[in-house]
């Protein structure tokens, strides 16, 4: 089977925090786990280097955008790296055969009568003397009266056009925008309306895709898809690829969403390897990202895909509710975040993951807090899993040498395991990714459970045998945790595989214990409570 899974593109204006990561972890969860089962996956994305928020964060700091850029892509890339993260590729939209591929899929749409040219009414900065890209557009949502931007509200998620604001001001110099004539070309989405009724309705009753992805583009589809702008006058991005327009750009939410295929193309051009498996009907195809970015894949990047005839549509819709930082709303201009590269330099990476998805925002906001974060840790990775495998092998180590005794495996065990590869399978596969943490633990405190009923401490000395059970079916339960958590921890997951000398980790049950243990040390540290109140402080004083 092909599995194609497209992870959101971040924005290379400024560092990652645990919000982004949020929504950007079920994609490796997927792809460690496809490639267990042996399918054939390519997991792509990489840094958005062309929007405007680039631009800006230049023209605060007084440096190119591509100094921006390719600041927070190499940024990126290692956090990312660091923690495990598996792309097949990872690249970025200002490379040159992003733009080339681009160019190519707007004019295959002009070509197919789907691009046309209009000419509008664009706000425009009197004080600089040029158009405003709709992000430099500040005011108030006509929809919900909060603060927005020109293009999205970021409280009720409508899609906007900066004229549409209320109380309009222009981020370069504060002042009301004039309105200004300009010509821009068009994609022709409402005449998707349609299609567009009957996909959704499909991925509705598939219960493929995230109820929040189906309301939204459900609510859109009501209100009626209109056509929308597809080139800008931006500082930064792709050129239209147009005679006489090419000063103008190729508008980021067609061009960044195009960035799936795009990477798709390069890693096989790379790899020499054939990516056209990836994109066809038999495709299983999966899309994650943050709600916000919802209707950019359900609605606009499937328009395009239909639009250049590429049959492998979004089938799963993986789409995050937010998460809340000690109660409040991450704010990156208050700098009310938690940063990705600041927790990397202190905190285990499968620390990061574990917590991250066990309280997953899958279908409501969830809440990060120091204390919970480091009780987590404590508690199930070192209190439950750590201490159910430091506590066997140190037993195997100090009462038979190192070599895991021979025994009988007791057969619930076996066929409780062989229950859960097929359970967590099924709950990954549909994106539960929460329950599927949450279940595997569950076997961990068996397992703690069965090593305290079995006694082997006393059992060693009285019956040697009894105690060679227990320890073979110890080590079974743990080998196969190994593999059923690798998804989701990766480092502690290799870890294991070392410690036990297996030589490979797959999705399919250990029925045979390996022989020998290497050198056994501990998979977690204990994390000093102390340090719950250093991190608020630290957190709150970065507010102020």
């Amino acid at each position: 089977m092909s599995i194609f899974i497209g992870g959101a593109w971040p924005y290379a204006n400024g560092s990652l925090h645990l919000g982004h990561l949020s929504s950007l972890l079920p994609g490796d969860i997927l792809a460690r786990y496809f490639r267990l089962k042996g399918e054939d996956v390519l997991y792509v994305s990489g840094s958005d280097c062309n929007g405007t928020p680039i631009a800006i964060r230049a023209k605060q700091e007084g440096v190119s955008p591509a100094v921006i850029a390719d600041r927070y892509h190499h940024e990126f890339k290692d956090c990312l790296e660091r923690l495990g993260f598996s792309y097949d590729i990872y690249t970025r939209t200002d490379s040159k055969d992003h733009h080339e591929i681009v160019q190519q899929i707007f004019l295959s749409l002009i070509e197919n009568g789907l691009i046309y040219k209009k000419e509008i009414e664009q706000a425009y900065c009197d004080t600089y003397e040029q158009f405003l890209p709709d992000r430099y557009v500040e005011g108030i949502c006509p929809n919900c009266g909060k603060p927005a931007r020109g293009d999205q509200c970021d409280y009720c998620s409508t899609i906007l056009d900066p004229l549409d604001l209320l109380e309009k001001t222009c981020k370069l110099c504060g002042e009301p925008p004039s309105i200004k004539k300009t010509e821009h070309f068009y994609f022709a989405l409402s005449s998707f309306q349609a299609d567009l009724e009957q996909f959704v309705k499909e991925a509705k009753e598939s219960k493929a895709w995230r109820e929040n992805a189906i309301q939204l583009s459900e609510r859109y589809l009501h209100e009626g898809l209109q056509d929308r702008a597809v080139s800008r006058d931006l500082p930064i991005g792709v050129p239209v690829p147009v005679p006489g327009f090419e000063e103008k750009k190729i508008y980021v939410w067609i061009e960044a969403v195009a960035g799936y295929y795009t990477a798709s193309k390069q890693w096989a051009k790379e790899t020499n390897q054939d990516d056209a498996l990836f994109w066809t009907k038999d495709a299983e195809t999966y899309y994650v990202h943050g709600k916000d970015n919802i209707p950019f894949h359900s609605i606009i990047w499937t328009a395009i895909l239909k639009g250049i005839g590429v049959q492998g549509l979004p089938k799963h819709i993986i789409s995050n509710e937010y998460v809340t930082l000690e109660k409040k709303k991450i704010s990156t201009s208050q700098n009310w975040a938690v940063w990705v590269p600041d927790i990397l330099e202190r905190y285990h990476p499968d620390s990061i993951r574990y917590f991250l998805t066990v309280n997953a925002p899958e279908n409501r906001d969830t809440d990060f807090s120091w204390r919970e974060f480091i009780y987590s840790h404590n508690s199930e990775l070192l209190g439950a899993y750590g201490n159910l495998v430091n506590r066997t092998l140190k037993f195997i180590k100090k009462y038979f040498e190192g070599d895991i005794p021979e025994g009988e495996i007791n057969q619930a065990i076996q066929t409780r395991i062989e229950d859960l590869y097929q359970r967590i399978g099924f709950l990954i596969k549909d994106a539960h990714f929460k329950q599927a943490i949450e279940e595997i633990f569950e076997f961990v405190r068996e397992g703690n459970k069965y090593f305290d009923a079995e006694q082997p401490w006393k059992q060693i000395n009285e019956n040697k045998q009894a105690c060679q059970n227990t320890m073979v079916n110890c080590v079974l339960i743990i080998a196969n945790l190994a593999q059923l958590l690798s998804p989701f921890l990766p480092f502690s997951s290799e870890e294991v595989k070392e410690l036990l000398g297996l030589s490979k980790l797959e999705w399919q049950p250990i029925t045979c214990p390996p022989k020998k243990l290497n050198k056994v040390k501990p998979l977690f540290e204990r994390i000093d409570v102390k340090r719950i109140d250093e991190e608020l402080e630290k957190l709150n004083y970065q507010a102020n």
